[in-house]
């Protein structure tokens, strides 16, 4: 016998399976939707409708977008030459939110990771290898995550594009700042000492 309404458990079932979402979460979720007026929850269902019948990715870069392309492959400001390779869309916002990339972006879906039967045919390398030979690139500018897929997936693009005659160029990795030398791990400290630039 369940503990609370069929329409209750659905709830806190679907809620349990979002990212970062555990039991207790679900249930503060659903009891707070239960709280707000029915407007308010409908308007949280209609946003979710909306997400998933209006947003799809680019068919350049593979960002999210509404329309055919993304409002970075549109934008004609952007160097066209220079290309950052990341694994999710939300990656695309972190290197914007820096204001310091002018390039273009190409999204993979995701980074190489054979535990999880992730190689690079399930990744969008092949279409990123296709816009690399239309031509017109110099620069791949690879920002994939600091962790072992991440840093597979960067010697994979590097060895598949360096033979095609572009520069291929991988983000530094370090210390944040803030950081203690004490607290960083070795791999960490590491690459902050190769990294090292002059003043």
């Amino acid at each position: 016998m369940a503990f609370y309404a069929a329409p209750l458990e659905g709830l806190l079932e679907r809620l349990s399976r979002l990212p970062g979402i555990g039991p207790k979460s679900a249930q503060r979720i659903a009891f707070h939707l239960l709280s707000v007026p029915k407007e308010e929850a409908l308007s949280l269902a209609r946003a979710i409708v909306d997400l998933k019948e209006k947003v799809h990715y680019c068919k350049v870069c593979f960002n999210i977008t509404e329309g055919e392309i993304c409002g970075v492959c549109a934008d004609e400001r952007r160097d066209r030459s220079t290309i950052c390779v990341v694994e999710e869309p939300r990656d695309v916002l972190a290197v914007e939110r820096t204001g310091v990339f002018a390039g273009l972006y190409h999204v993979l879906g995701g980074a190489i990771s054979p535990i999880d039967g992730v190689g690079p045919e399930e990744l969008r390398i092949r279409e990123l290898v296709n816009r690399v030979r239309d031509g017109g690139v110099g620069e791949i500018v690879v920002a994939t995550n600091p962790n072992a897929e991440g840093e597979a997936t960067a010697i994979y693009l590097a060895n598949l594009l360096k033979p095609l005659g572009i520069k291929v160029s991988r983000i530094a990795s370090g210390l944040p700042v803030g950081g203690d030398l004490e607290y960083a791990d070795e791999v960490t400290l590491g690459r902050a000492m190769e990294g090292r630039r002059e003043f």
